[in-house]
């Protein structure tokens, strides 16, 4: 199956899903516009790659200008996603003075992409920089959604530096990964640099002895007032996304 779920099998289900968490997540700030959103997660091969890449993908086919930027300096993944060189991106631009646009890989009319580039010995320097926090501004202003891939919180303190910035936070945690004090420690470390958490993704949920029957799997968006959206998706144990490398 491929990670690019939404363009693959665009009425599938879970693709339905990801439509969701969009809604969720414009509807999430009444007032301001959430234009840069950070996905993370409490810990590796929780799924924050994929979903960052597919959340990506909602808002550009909803006609959104859309930048992805892989802040994973640590182990970047999206490349891999989009099936894209990373010889240039992210860390080139910082280090070399290069412009967006010749960094940048154009996936379509509304969708472009900034892998990590190569990886530089200090991460979180060049993500503490003022260049970072001056790129992202004027980012802002061309593009009407940033979506941001980072480290998992709990392994480096990345995240905790882009969920300062950024204008909402997304964590996603795996039922058959994240421990509780795991999920509970990324949220306080979120917490501590006043990040503004959108609220939290569940993924590979396996309900197949629960009362909804064999073969099924749920894919949960908690909303930051509690509120619980549900779909549904009649299939065997496979998780919601085939990757499990991010």
């Amino acid at each position: 199956m491929s990670d690019l779920i939404l363009e693959k099998q665009p009425k599938s289900p879970i693709s339905e899903a990801y439509r969701t968490i969009r809604t969720n997540i414009d509807f999430s700030s009444i007032d301001k516009e959430i234009r840069t959103i950070l996905v993370t997660s409490s810990g590796p091969a929780e799924g924050k790659t994929t979903t960052a890449s597919n959340i990506a993908m909602a808002y550009a086919q909803a006609g959104k200008k859309t930048l992805l930027i892989d802040c994973d300096l640590r182990k970047p993944r999206i490349h891999k996603i989009f099936k894209i060189s990373n010889r240039i991106g992210f860390t080139n631009m910082m280090a070399d003075d290069m412009k967006l646009s010749e960094a940048a890989f154009v996936f379509s009319d509304t969708l472009q992409v900034l892998t990590a580039g190569i990886i530089p010995p200090n991460p979180s320097e060049i993500l503490s920089s003022n260049k970072m926090k001056t790129f992202l501004q004027a980012a802002s202003m061309v593009y009407e959604r940033i979506i941001i891939d980072s480290p998992p919180i709990n392994a480096v303190t990345d995240a905790q530096i882009l969920g300062s910035v950024a204008d909402g936070t997304v964590l996603v945690v795996s039922s058959d990964i994240t421990n509780i004090e795991g999920a509970v420690r990324a949220k306080e470390l979120l917490l501590k640099v006043k990040a503004n958490i959108l609220g939290v993704i569940l993924r590979r949920v396996n309900v197949s002895r629960g009362k909804y029957g064999y073969g099924s799997y749920y894919y949960y968006y908690y909303a930051e007032d509690g509120e619980k959206k549900r779909r549904k998706k009649k299939n065997d144990r496979r998780p919601l996304s085939h990757s499990s490398q991010d």
